[in-house]
């Protein structure tokens, strides 16, 4: 009996110096990296403040807010702002632009950014590649107020410089900006010059890493560029490319905020009215916080959605997917 006490005492012992060890090996640790989690400390709190402190807010879609009163609404109304945007025909045709312009939006610069990283890999001089790579990046760094700014300056139909060449061709002048058939490929295309080489990056970086005896052993087989291309290149970065597919479907019904709303004018409404406009028009314009809400959230929801039906695609179809 003595015996198995002894036993017993000594595996408790043994137990607690075990943890002493573990839990001054963890201290050491921090105490070496603490300069790393202290640059932590200011992206923890852009998420934990702007991120994730806003989800509480959502509760507004199930109370009436009242001004004056709680942020979190006076009382609860269940459902009621739900069946009421439901039924508004504003709200649907900003959901269909949404989802137009998204699905434009993402066929268009998902596509263009891959042929453009592929362009990148191709080249052989390292110095040309350079310049290549840093004028492409620079537009990502001019601000969206800008752009449309030049835009506006650009496509002007008194003394732009697209209609000036227009008018020396005998053509009479477009208002772009103003019509609606051009609004959309206004936007994407706008997009696709200040963002394509940025968001290149990660697939220009996939590139990187594929092993170069790949690309020798398929020349050896006779493969040109392009066949390197299609049977080396494009399998190795898939895993890259289904994440970055995923993460683009949850962002569907985000689109650029800032830009419509510059971009928006009264003649091109009927196409640049989307989720985000309505929103922002139903909660700060007409005050109405609790039906903004609403629609916000179902949007969020819509947008997690897609999230999980893009991974199962991107699974079935690819072999990769996110989780």
């Amino acid at each position: 009996m003595q015996e198995q006490t002894s036993a017993i005492h000594q595996n408790e012992m043994l137990e607690n110096k075990k943890k002493e060890r573990m839990a001054h090996k963890a201290g050491t640790y921090f105490i070496k990296n603490i300069h790393y989690y202290i640059l932590l400390i200011l992206p923890l709190a852009y998420f934990l403040i702007f991120r994730y402190g806003p989800i509480a807010g959502n509760i507004l879609a199930f109370r009436k807010f009242v001004p004056g009163g709680s942020i979190y609404g006076s009382k609860w109304i269940g459902f009621t702002y739900f069946r009421l945007f439901l039924q508004d025909p504003n709200f649907w045709t900003a959901f269909r632009n949404t989802w137009v312009l998204s699905l434009m939006h993402l066929a268009v610069t998902f596509t263009v950014t891959l042929a453009f990283a592929l362009l990148v890999n191709e080249i052989r001089s390292s110095k040309l590649r350079n310049v290549v790579q840093t004028v492409t990046y620079f537009p990502n760094f001019v601000s969206i107020v800008v752009v449309v700014g030049l835009m506006k300056e650009l496509l002007s139909p008194t003394n732009g410089m697209i209609n000036g060449l227009l008018a020396w061709a005998g053509i009479q002048p477009i208002f772009f900006m103003n019509e609606p058939g051009w609004f959309r490929t206004l936007y994407i295309s706008s997009d696709v010059w200040q963002y394509t080489g940025w968001n290149s990056i990660i697939f220009i970086a996939a590139m990187a890493s594929i092993d170069t005896q790949l690309y020798e052993a398929a020349e050896m087989d006779g493969a040109g560029r392009w066949k390197q291309i299609v049977h080396v290149t494009l399998p190795q970065i898939m895993p890259t490319l289904s994440v970055v597919f995923i993460l683009s479907a949850g962002q569907l019904l985000n689109v650029g905020f800032e830009k419509i709303l510059l971009m928006y004018t009264p003649s091109n409404s009927q196409v640049s009215d989307v989720i985000e406009t309505f929103v922002f028009r139903m909660g700060l314009e007409n005050n109405n916080y609790s039906y903004a809400t609403a629609v916000g959230l179902f949007s969020g929801l819509i947008g997690l959605g897609m999230v999980l039906l893009s991974n199962v695609l991107a699974k079935k179809v690819t072999g990769h997917s996110l989780y």
